[in-house]
């Protein structure tokens, strides 16, 4: 198989499993620093094929939902390629999504069979007392119900493969459905955009049950032929030691985890910084001062990038060095198509703003048993709307504004939170930052940040305001400034704005000011 430029990867997981194994067998294909344990590509296609021939036995049906309730590890890479070579529809589950939100996924998804890690148990139980799902247990071993295999099914390019939800901060989490046409092109964006090849190796930190986990680092390494090295969870202060035994080449992560290892203890060796390629950054916007701060200190390059769920993750991405690299934007398409739409959905011109739209090879089939959903989601001519706002440059570079549902209207004014973030983010104890929205009797609604500091710190939230006063203006910084102790996120490390106000109780607003 031959990774192009102009066209994504042809046939299914099963068949980049078959190639790789019959082309590069005795290399490694994944490698668990925390175990020392090391798999090849041979090792990998047989155990997957182990999995998918036990649950074609047990009556699994081809396109079925098996869900996944495993944290990163070895149990929990071999479980999700095994799922997919049988031809059913892997369902990770959020281990970190809440009792009810997994409770609403094991049964929106009707899974008959579920793969449950001997830690992920107790979770288990209380999100599915009386549970009429088979349980797999999965530990040193998997657990089975039967040891009889079976003859698989055939398999097409166009068969589900993938069943993620999405994170339901505005309501009931919507399962967003690929096939293995559109989650191995999910692989493939990040291959070109980043020129991966055979002989790199990623650095997987963010949860596999996170679409930039599932998609970047561990379908990138499928269709470029690479290694992925995969650790339970991010540490501040053992990703760099991660990074040298693990002989990594680059890594995908998040802004708040860019932000932690800037204002970490720990540095790397200089070998270290010199094998890294780049960094890569994604899932939400990365201030410039953050970027700039992480580059001086490591000399590592970052690629500042944007995807999605719907999207099998990257629609977005900066060139590599000597590439243009345009601070404060995500960059360019690679692998689809971007637009800017108004609000008939009709394509602005350059420089105008509205809502961020793709289309191209990766974007999801549909919402699962949500038809509404999916044709709200989809305009005319097959473009996927984002959510997001922004506007294109002259090069084609977009310029993310803000998010449709987490804008801020002072006054009939919009605020973009993103703006007042990066102004936070410019005093030097900032880790995490995030604006949103208050409702306000004279205003309709105000603006309100919340932060998290450096330990030790000094900063008070009034040198905070002052500091956003000087940068974007009175009317935009924010009335009051939180000082907390943590910032809610998702999955992916991605700081939940949209849940900082009910955190932010009238107790924690006197005692900040």
């Amino acid at each position: 198989m031959i990774i192009a430029e102009t066209s994504p990867p042809k046939g299914t997981v099963r068949d980049w499993l078959d190639h790789h194994a019959a082309e590069r067998g005795d290399q490694i294909s994944h490698l668990f620093p925390e175990s020392g344990v090391s798999l090849t590509w041979s090792q990998m296609r047989e155990s997957a094929a182990v999995i998918a021939g036990r649950l074609t036995a047990l009556g699994v049906a081809k396109g079925e939902s098996v869900a996944l309730v495993l944290p990163n590890g070895q149990a929990g890479v071999t479980c999700l390629m095994g799922v997919l070579y049988g031809g059913f529809r892997v369902t990770p589950i959020n281990l970190v999504a809440g009792v009810e939100a997994i409770r609403y996924a094991l049964s929106h998804c009707r899974a008959r069979f579920s793969f449950v890690g001997h830690e992920q148990r107790s979770l288990w139980n209380e999100a599915q007392p009386g549970s009429e799902i088979v349980r797999i247990g999965v530990g040193d071993k998997i657990d089975w119900p039967s040891e009889a295999t079976a003859p698989l099914f055939p398999l097409e390019a166009t068969d589900d493969a993938l069943l993620m939800y999405t994170s339901g901060t505005t309501g009931r989490p919507k399962g967003v459905v690929h096939t293995h046409a559109s989650l191995l092109a999910g692989g493939w964006t990040p291959t070109i955009a980043h020129r991966l090849t055979p002989a790199d190796r990623a650095m997987c930190v963010l949860p596999i049950y996170h679409i930039n986990g599932l998609c970047v680092t561990v379908m990138g390494p499928l269709v470029s032929g690479g290694s992925v090295a995969m650790c339970s969870r991010f540490s501040a202060s053992r990703f760099w030691q991660q990074c040298a035994v693990s002989g990594a080449t680059w890594f995908s992560a998040v802004p708040t985890v860019i932000s932690h290892l800037v204002h970490g203890d720990s540095t790397p060796d200089r070998g270290t910084c010199e094998r890294l390629r780049f960094a890569r950054s994604a899932s939400s916007a990365l201030a410039a001062e953050t970027q700039t701060a992480f580059e001086r200190r490591f000399g590592v390059p970052i690629i500042e990038t944007m995807g999605l769920t719907e999207t099998a993750a990257q629609i977005l991405s900066n060139p590599l060095p000597p590439g243009t690299r345009k601070i404060g934007s995500p960059g360019l398409a690679y692998g689809n198509e971007v637009s800017i739409l108004g609000p008939d959905l009709g394509h602005l011109p350059v420089g105008e703003e509205g809502e961020i739209a793709v289309r191209g090879p990766n974007v999801m089939r549909e919402y699962l048993r949500n038809p509404e959903a999916t044709a709200e989601t989809f305009a005319p001519g097959g473009w996927l709307r984002t959510g997001d706002l922004g506007r294109m440059d002259e090069d084609g570079y977009i310029f993310v504004t803000g998010r449709l549902k987490e804008l801020i209207i002072k006054g009939g004014e919009n605020v973009a939170p993103r703006e007042i973030d990066e102004a936070l983010y410019a005093h030097p104890d900032v880790v995490e930052a995030a604006a949103f929205a208050r409702a306000c009797a004279h205003y309709g609604e105000r603006v309100e940040a919340a932060v998290r500091l450096t330990t030790g710190s000094g900063a008070t939230p009034e040198e905070l305001r002052d500091l956003c006063v000087r940068r974007v203006g009175d009317f935009k910084a924010p009335d009051v400034v939180y000082i907390l102790p943590e910032l809610p996120k998702g999955p992916s490390g991605k700081i939940q704005r949209l849940k900082i106000a009910d955190l932010t109780l009238p107790a924690v607003n006197e005692a900040s000011s």
